[in-house]
């Protein structure tokens, strides 16, 4: 089965797409987080809203801890954001005080507000998130055919599929993840420093990456670029050691997480891929979600739960694989099964990662597009096709979007 979400099954393949090209620019793609309470006014923390632009989540953070003198790990935050965007984005502080907060100024971000609270901001900790978007290359008549589809992912749902961001720009963090679950040091090393693609590649980095693979690597550690300050300091660590395994124990546990997260999210990617056309039905066996609570159970009696799906009060889940995720039975347990037994893996795989242990968790694999508007205009920059949506905590606008256009430029 495809990880890449261009090679993903659409849920509206009978209807026809309006095309087009989004983040031409930042500025047509604005997002901004629904928080899921208000600050108290009270407490350790500081709670702010932050509007930043061409900056990931992680970079947002690295830019806030240096400002304010604190530790990344100690500011908290909801969700992560796209940097090819416009994002208002919500991140706790301890320690500081909302003033100090309001009087920064940081290149390409702006404190829309401050306010105390007693507990750091946890991801998740979100309502929703509302996007604006502005669909470029567009014929604007075309808006008329976003009805019917928008009818229909509201209705039945779109798929719950992860956004191609959240495996990286050589779009293989899903391997990374692989190799870090089963231990495989120098497969590790050999996806993350060698393998070049001159599509993806700078010369620099390229020419780094051919040299890794032919074992010369005080040559690869001249040929990377300064910018590429980990590979570099895993290189040298393997000059110095002749170890993968020394190499590999530079790379920091926030990028170990993410990559093992990239790898639950292609497993999960392929088992809504296989329900694809029922992704409104319940099986026998299903671990059914309940959107209001983000509780799971059993599916005992297909047929009884179904009119509850049909109310979209719950949905049919999937797996975010990890030691202690329970496993659904019968007819969803065979079409989830086969999917880990594709890949080689299995729950307990996830538990002998040292402090990366990963418990795992259930996943609706589908959710609602709320609140949908659209209309077509002309600006500076040409015709547009706007779209405005909700969206839940964890789900990503690209998905819907891609829904809509039927293009591979999502």
């Amino acid at each position: 089965m495809p990880r890449d979400q261009h090679t993903l099954p659409f849920a509206t393949p009978d209807f026809p797409g309006i095309g087009g090209a989004i983040k031409q620019r930042p500025e047509d793609f604005f997002v901004q987080e629904l928080p899921l309470y208000d600050p108290s006014g009270q407490g350790e923390h500081v709670y702010c809203e932050v509007q930043k632009i061409r900056l990931t989540t992680f970079q947002a953070v690295d830019r806030l801890a240096a400002a304010l003198n604190v530790h990344q790990r100690d500011i908290g935050y909801a969700g992560m954001k796209d940097a090819h965007a416009v994002s208002r984005q919500l991140f706790s502080i301890p320690g500081v005080t909302p003033e100090a907060v309001m009087n920064l100024h940081i290149p390409d971000m702006s404190i829309q507000w401050a306010a105390r609270h007693g507990n750091k901001l946890r991801l998740g900790h979100l309502a929703g998130n509302r996007f604006a978007i502005k669909v470029r290359d567009v014929v604007p008549t075309d808006v008329v055919r976003i009805a019917p589809l928008a009818k229909q992912l509201t209705e039945k749902g779109m798929p719950n599929y992860f956004g191609e961001q959240r495996f990286g720009h050589r779009a293989d963090n899903d391997k990374l993840g692989a190799a870090l679950v089963s231990g495989a040091d120098v497969a590790l090393l050999r996806q993350l420093l060698g393998r070049p693609d001159p599509e993806l590649d700078d010369k620099a980095s390229a020419e780094a990456r051919a040299a890794f693979d032919a074992g010369d690597f005080e040559e690869a550690m001249k040929l990377y670029p300064r910018r590429c300050g980990m590979e570099r300091r895993i290189l040298a660590r393997m000059i110095k050691t002749g170890s993968a395994s020394a190499g590999a124990r530079i790379i920091d546990m926030r990028l170990r997480r993410l990559w093992i997260s990239a790898l639950q999210s292609s497993m999960f990617n392929r088992v809504v891929a296989k329900r694809i056309s029922e992704l409104d039905h319940i099986l026998l066996g299903d671990l059914a979600y309940k959107h209001d609570s983000g509780a799971v159970f059993m599916v005992q009696d297909a047929a009884v739960e179904q009119p509850r799906a049909d109310k979209f009060e719950i949905s049919p889940s999937g797996p975010l694989i990890g030691f202690r995720m329970t496993l659904p039975e019968a007819d969803a347990l065979r079409l989830e099964q086969q999917v880990l037994d594709d890949a080689g893996l299995k729950p307990s795989d996830f538990r002998s990662q040292g402090r990366l242990k990963v418990k795992g968790a259930r996943r609706p694999l589908r959710v609602q597009p709320r609140d949908v508007e659209y209309s077509a205009g002309v600006d500076e920059h040409g015709s547009y096709i706007a779209i405005a949506f909700t969206l839940p905590p964890g789900s990503f606008a690209t998905i819907f979007l891609r829904e809509l256009m039927k293009s591979d430029a999502v």
